[in-house]
């Protein structure tokens, strides 16, 4: 269950998101300050912060900073009631993912967490990939069908993904599968059966969240 930190000194603001959060399927964790949120990262990884930048003790600024220091990797969504341009080059240069302006709508509040988790898992994915090699075999669309199949199925024969490409040459179906078991994308088991490997599965979750943002679904 992903987790998310919701800092802000309203108690109402903070009941009402984390309830929406909850209800989402988020764990979620609630700090009244800026201090308080700071120490909470500190202990503990959350996925997203919600940080508001008008709080007592330690302002949003200064705790944004101090998540960052223990915290580099931290998704962090600054909630604002005033908000410029200038305010938001501000944030994201203190290490802010993304900012919303109250009051808000908690649809908009959702897709904003929704993308932040989706980008930490791309990033994290990403991380010991060899990405010439990789884009190199995604070049080919006959290559990325493949990777599409074994994922759907998780094992395949030779010649079912022959006829699910609609293949007549089989040699050029030999040829693709080489290039992607010597990427490491896929490899066969001891019956012969066509799968991805783990990097495989990653490179599938890559792709489908680049689809998925070149290709956005209709509201």
């Amino acid at each position: 269950m992903k987790k998310i930190l919701i800092a802000d000194d309203n108690a109402e603001l903070r009941e009402s998101v984390a309830e929406v959060l909850a209800e989402a399927g988020y764990y979620t964790e609630l700090a009244a300050n800026g201090k308080e949120a700071a120490v909470k990262a500190a202990e503990t990884d959350f996925d997203v912060v919600l940080l508001d930048m008008l709080m007592p003790v330690m302002k949003g600024p200064e705790a944004l900073i101090e998540i960052k220091k223990t915290r580099p990797s931290a998704r962090v969504i600054v909630m604002t009631a005033f908000s410029t341009i200038e305010d938001a080059v501000e944030v994201i240069k203190k290490g802010a993912s993304d900012y919303i302006v109250k009051p808000f709508k908690i649809e908009h509040l959702l897709t904003i967490v929704r993308r932040e988790i989706e980008e930490s898992g791309f990033e994290k994915d990403t991380v010991n990939i060899d990405l010439d090699r990789v884009l190199n075999c995604l070049s080919n669309p006959i290559r990325r069908n493949i990777i599409k199949f074994l994922h759907r199925n998780k094992e395949m024969r030779f010649m079912e993904l022959n006829r699910e490409l609609k293949m007549d040459d089989h040699t050029k179906l030999v040829f693709h599968l080489k290039i992607l078991k010597e990427a490491g994308i896929s490899t066969q088991d001891k019956n012969k059966n066509y799968m991805l490997t783990h990097e495989g599965v990653r490179v599938f979750n890559c792709l489908a969240l680049i689809r998925n943002y070149l290709m956005p679904q209709p509201e």
